[in-house]
């Protein structure tokens, strides 16, 4: 199902006191969605990145965050660390191949070239990994990076954003 067959699905910027929802959204996408690609210690110790609600706040709001909701509620959100760069990137496993994924990937690309960004980078899971290929993002390298005490591994990956025409 596409976004726009959806009419109830729509974006918005994130509100400052919505974090503690966000942190749900982050934890299930992490521990009903990774399953197949990583060790149950290691979704917990990813999952964990959520436990200190002030600092996650604080992150999502020092990033560009917008949120997908559906029906006026939130059920996934993603977020620019910089303008070339994916900070999180995460949908509530009750809405997968609902659209969600689609619509944040498709306003954070706008929103990044808008900004001057000539291309858009992401750290992806394993579990993610197909969803970027499928919207033109190339795999850049492997990475491992430790979560509490925990080394989890992902892709960076990069995909060139439609040029801009030139006013002459």
């Amino acid at each position: 199902m596409s976004a726009e067959a959806n009419p109830q699905l729509a974006l918005r910027p994130m509100l400052p006191d919505e974090a503690p929802l966000l942190a749900e959204i982050f934890r299930a996408s992490v521990m009903e969605l990774t399953g197949d690609d990583y060790t149950e210690e290691q979704q917990e110790a990813w999952a964990a990145a959520a436990d200190d609600e002030e600092a996650f706040a604080r992150r999502l709001a020092s990033e560009v965050t917008i949120v997908a909701t559906l029906g006026g509620s939130p059920v996934g959100f993603a977020s620019l660390e910089a303008d070339d760069k994916i900070g999180f990137f995460y949908v509530h496993p009750a809405v997968v191949e609902r659209g969600v994924g689609t619509l944040l990937a498709d306003a954070l690309e706008k929103l990044s070239a808008g900004r001057g960004a000539e291309a858009l980078n992401v750290d992806v899971s394993d579990s993610a990994y197909d969803f970027f290929v499928k919207r033109g993002y190339e795999a850049q390298q492997r990475n491992t990076i430790r979560r509490g005490d925990e080394w989890l591994s992902n892709t960076t990956m990069k995909k060139t954003l439609g040029s801009r025409e030139t006013v002459q």
